[in-house]
């Protein structure tokens, strides 16, 4: 990736300094705003750092906003009445082209995408490496091997630790009894312990977009991404799942995926039968 991103580097800074740099790829626009700010003695990235720009516009750019997308048309065949008061909802807006801002105003779509990260956040888990020695408080403590109750954890520089994301967004102590379930309208009124949890992510009492100085970079821009792809989408199809329900499992890898139980060491497949609006 890096080899050939070099390459394609060099070639678009060449294109930018002979004044033929007119391409709208993300690369291209990157070199050109980056080479304006050092013509302006702004500052500006190394080629190093603008290099390091493309595994997260290819990954964590592209394969969590599509991976949940791809859920968000899983759970519209499930649930056909959802499917259906969503779509009534999106055809209030006479535009093809909403503004942001009329997205974002669309309540029922909010739910939606919400519950989607909340049940199926594309990144399932993740590590953090402690950098130091550290006591990490607990909300609830536990009893350990000795018989004595525990109210925290130690921790040494170097160990890594994981981070069920999906857990947290799927707690029946956070989010009720019904924590399993597809449920967008919980949104309108959650329990207060949801709240009370103080699950330090940065968006919606989740994990889904981490939190912290390391919390997803894009997620604002990925909200919207996803609720432009759902609006174009079901604004003018209709999605049945091409498959029994039973078929259907999930792999989990750096993101998950659905795939077919029959065949699951096969590409990522979520077969589905579409039908114009009428």
């Amino acid at each position: 990736m890096f080899r050939i991103g070099g390459q394609l580097l060099k070639d678009a800074k060449v294109n930018q300094a002979n004044e033929k740099g007119t391409e709208t790829d993300l690369l291209s626009l990157l070199v050109r705003s980056n080479m304006q700010e050092q013509n302006e003695k702004l500052g500006g990235m190394s080629d190093e750092d603008v290099l390091a720009q493309v595994p997260t516009f290819l990954a964590a750019g592209h394969e969590t906003t599509s991976t949940a997308a791809t859920w968000a048309l899983y759970f519209l065949t499930q649930y056909p009445e959802i499917q259906s008061k969503l779509r009534e909802e999106l055809l209030s807006i006479s535009s093809s082209e909403p503004t942001m801002d009329e997205l974002n105003g669309l309540p029922y779509l909010d739910k939606f995408v919400r519950e989607v990260l909340r049940l199926y956040p594309p990144v399932p888990s993740t590590t953090r490496v402690a950098v130091k020695d550290d006591i990490i408080p607990l909300g609830e403590g536990y009893v350990g091997k000795d018989g004595k109750t525990k109210d925290h954890v130690r921790i040494r520089k170097g160990q890594t630790i994981f981070i069920n994301i999906q857990a947290i967004n799927r707690s029946r102590k956070i989010w009720g009894e019904d924590a399993q379930e597809f449920k967008p309208d919980r949104w309108d009124n959650l329990p207060s312990t949801v709240a009370a949890s103080n699950v330090p992510g940065v968006w919606s009492h989740m994990l889904t977009f981490l939190g912290g100085a390391r919390s997803c970079i894009g997620w604002r821009f990925s909200l919207v991404e996803l609720k432009c792809i759902i609006f174009v989408l079901v604004k003018a199809f209709e999605f049945e799942l091409g498959v029994p329900k039973e078929e259907m499992g999930r792999k989990a890898g750096v993101v998950q995926r659905p795939v077919l139980k029959s065949d699951p060491e096969k590409a990522a497949q979520l077969p589905l039968i579409v039908r114009c609006v009428a």
